[in-house]
């Protein structure tokens, strides 16, 4: 591993090259936060992408991606005599250091779900911090993430089930009054109970100690694999999927998901 002086050598580099680009590349030169947005988001998405597939190679090219939007915002920012990169790194290390007080203070905390539930009283507290337990779980998250999100934020507040095993009784009733819903032919409460069994399921995962958002991604994966094995034998018969049967696609399906095992 590199020792500090190189890493900083490093940084400083990057702060060179952005200013370069700033200054003498056109499209550089026409950016603004508002239009880096889109492919900020795309660079975390690609990041998460390459962390599921455990490719190192690709997550340190992600992670240069995403530093590249953080600097840039940055620049921009200091452009606009608003903020510059160094405001940004202090910000993070006092809100780190202020945080933290069993590291950089004398609060004794033993173990990780003490540190959660004190990170979200001290936030709660701390000067133009959130002013509610929930306010800290931004809008625009992708629905499951925020989801997950909220039942944590939740939890550390002290709202949850006193045994994970109960999650499952109320994810059998969400499941039992979407079925009546379904019923009726009603298709706003449908969708109601729709995302009440969601969010039940969504909660029995986190008491579980599983992601749902890796969880599902993994299936997703699966599905593609499988289906696109389906395709793949089906057109070297010279027919279409849709000529099939479910029967005979089930049984193709099958034989993907053995293949998949070995």
């Amino acid at each position: 591993m590199n020792c500090r002086e190189s890493k900083l050598e490093a940084f400083g580099r990057l702060l060179d090259v952005m200013d370069e680009l700033r200054e003498k590349c056109p499209w550089d030169k026409k950016q603004t936060n508002e239009s880096l947005r889109a492919n900020t988001i795309e660079e975390t998405y690609e990041l998460t992408e390459a962390i599921l597939n455990n490719d190192n190679e690709e997550i340190k090219k992600e992670l240069g991606d995403l530093l590249l939007h953080i600097v840039f915002y940055s620049k921009i920012s200091e452009e606009k005599e608003a903020f510059d990169i160094a405001d940004v790194c202090n910000a993070i290390c006092d809100k780190l250091i202020f945080r933290h007080p069993h590291v950089f203070g004398d609060l004794e905390i033993k173990t990780a779900g003490q540190v959660e539930h004190s990170w979200e009283q001290i936030k709660l507290k701390e000067k133009g911090g959130n002013k509610t337990v929930l306010e800290g779980v931004p809008a625009s998250l992708p629905s499951l993430v925020k989801s997950y999100r909220i039942q944590d934020k939740a939890r550390n507040s002290g709202f949850d089930w006193n045994q994970r095993h109960d999650v499952w009784a109320k994810v059998k009733e969400e499941l039992a009054e979407l079925e009546v819903e379904i019923e009726k032919l009603d298709a706003d409460k449908t969708e109601s109970e729709f995302g009440d069994l969601l969010f039940s399921i969504i909660n029995a995962a986190r008491l579980y100690k599983v992601n749902p958002d890796n969880a599902l991604e993994r299936t997703n994966k699966k599905f593609i694999y499988r289906f696109n094995y389906m395709e793949q034998k089906v057109r070297e018969e010279g027919k279409q999927l849709n000529q099939l049967s479910l029967e005979e696609m089930e049984l193709i399906w099958q034989e993907a998901k053995d293949r998949e095992i070995k």
